[in-house]
């Protein structure tokens, strides 16, 4: 069970970094901060490529809040 839910969530993940319409879903956003943190920044990175023009969604914020870490 415990496999189950962990290929839930880190497909539920890989689907926000890579697919989604907006950097700024929640469950999505939440689901980052949970990640270990070389996959949080590859998801970071992989979202600012994706979203260049968008403030960066939280748990992706340099310390101003307005650029991208």
């Amino acid at each position: 069970m415990l496999i189950g839910v962990t290929v839930m969530v880190g497909m539920r993940w890989h689907r926000y970094v890579t697919q989604s319409d907006t950097p700024y879903d929640e469950v999505g956003i939440t689901l980052n901060g949970y990640m270990p943190g070389p996959l949080r920044s590859w998801g970071c990175h992989k979202m600012q490529e994706r979203f260049p023009g968008a403030l960066p969604p939280y748990g992706c914020a340099a310390a101003d809040g307005r650029s991208w870490a």
